[in-house]
């Protein structure tokens, strides 16, 4: 079972981080909080393969086998050797070589969601995924090659001064971003609510770059809005996939289904994710029965998560809104609900986060690592990353973003209320 777990499965676009505050946080934490793991973690799956000890050789190793630990280490040793004994500037800070170490080589991995975080940045990741912050608000993706926004929050600063889905933050107060780890542009993008920030940002179309100065504000932010729309049609939006959006949708649920809705509207626009136990519970409210999704690991198995009992709307008739904000724990819901018909995606293509991540801690107040342990796909066995899920019936979003006119919506509620014979 996914709780029994000790350590804590993120699939936040994690991004997910949130421009908010935190080292994973513009808007609320989209990154994992961890229970205690065990610091003598796993052997995990690289370049050399696992490292074992076997006994001294001198010949050059295979690539991708495992080898004597002392042979394999003795450039590592040698180099550090020479930098005490030859770097100019003495004496050198072996803390911070020993976790530009760690941080080099799960850069060789090759993969942009797994690095190293100091002591610092992983406190600051431990936050819950509920709560308030300082920061612009806006859903963003510390991984690719510069910050990206995910979605800006509704009512945020972001979304007010008309950040999208896409926007590269190039420069902040001026400071080129280029070559800067998200992570670190993240910190600069926080600070106290009242204060300013400026924003150089890269948007593909635009020729030029684009100038934004927002206020930064304390941002709420909550998990689960609900109420009863026009046509007696139930209307659900979830805000992220934290440790209180699964009591907080079943409390909606109760009330919604109350009022017997011929219809269930789930949004999960600008939702950039959270934990992958939550989205199992939250898909299994809406369906009944086989698995939502699959996680594909290194060494080949695969792991089923089937719907848990207990769905609150199982049989009325429902349609799923997505856009290119929808990432991650969003989409294992929105593929779920597709793949097994239970409703229709509208609106726009989603993000198109499929891997998992585990954050676990290392010893002697070490940091932690962030390593992507698993592929995710939906139940029809769906590859969804880098490509997202394709709506089944696609409405384009206002070309300004901030019309009150809401096209998605609409449809999905003439669906509803107006279904094909």
């Amino acid at each position: 079972m996914v709780a029994d777990r000790r350590i804590r499965w993120t699939l936040g676009c994690l991004l997910a981080a949130v421009l908010l505050g935190g080292t994973f946080l513009l808007g609320t934490v989209a990154g994992n909080r961890l229970a205690t793991a065990n610091p003598a973690a796993p052997t995990l799956p690289g370049p050399l393969g696992q490292v074992t000890v076997e006994g001294g050789t001198d010949s050059a190793p295979t690539p991708g086998a495992p080898q004597d630990r002392d042979t394999l280490f003795a450039p590592f040793w040698q180099a550090w050797e020479i930098v005490h004994d030859q770097f100019v500037d003495q004496p050198v800070d072996d803390v911070s070589l020993m976790r530009g170490s760690i941080q080099g080589m799960l850069d060789a991995l090759g993969d942009q969601h797994t690095f190293y975080m100091d002591p610092s940045e992983y406190e600051q990741s431990n936050i819950p995924l509920n709560g308030d912050y300082e920061g612009i608000g806006a859903w963003v993706d510390p991984d690719t090659e510069f910050l990206t926004i995910v979605s800006p929050m509704e009512g945020s600063p972001a979304e007010r001064a008309g950040l999208k889905p896409g926007d590269q933050i190039i420069a902040v107060d001026g400071e080129d971003m280029t070559g800067v780890d998200g992570n670190l542009v993240i910190r600069r993008v926080l600070g106290p609510a009242g204060t300013q920030v400026h924003l150089t940002v890269r948007r593909e179309g635009e020729s030029d770059a684009l100038e934004f100065v927002l206020t930064r504000e304390r941002i709420v932010v909550t998990s689960v809005e609900s109420r009863m729309l026009p046509g007696n049609v139930a209307y659900v939006r979830l805000l992220t996939f934290g440790d209180e959006t699964t009591p907080a949708l079943r409390s909606a649920l109760d009330t919604l289904m109350a009022e017997e809705p011929v219809g269930l509207i789930l949004d999960l626009r600008a939702n950039g994710g959270g934990y992958l136990h939550t989205a199992v519970e939250v898909a299994s409210e809406f369906i009944g029965e086989g698995p939502i999704l699959f996680e594909l690991f290194a060494n080949g198995s695969e792991q089923a998560y089937p719907a848990e009992p207990g769905g609150r709307a199982l049989e009325v008739p429902m349609i799923v809104l997505v856009d290119g904000g929808t990432a991650s724990a969003s989409e294992i819901v929105a593929g779920a609900i597709q793949d097994t018909q239970r409703g229709q995606l509208v609106g726009e293509t989603s993000f198109g986060k499929g891997s998992v991540q585990v954050w676990i801690p290392l010893q002697g107040d070490g940091g932690a690592v962030r390593v992507t342990t698993a592929r995710w796909y939906t139940p029809l066995h769906r590859i969804i990353h880098g490509i997202g899920l394709t709506p089944d019936v696609v409405v384009p979003a206002p070309e300004d973003g901030l019309s009150e006119v809401d096209p998605a919506l609409d449809r999905a509620l003439d669906l509803l209320t107006h279904p094909s014979p």
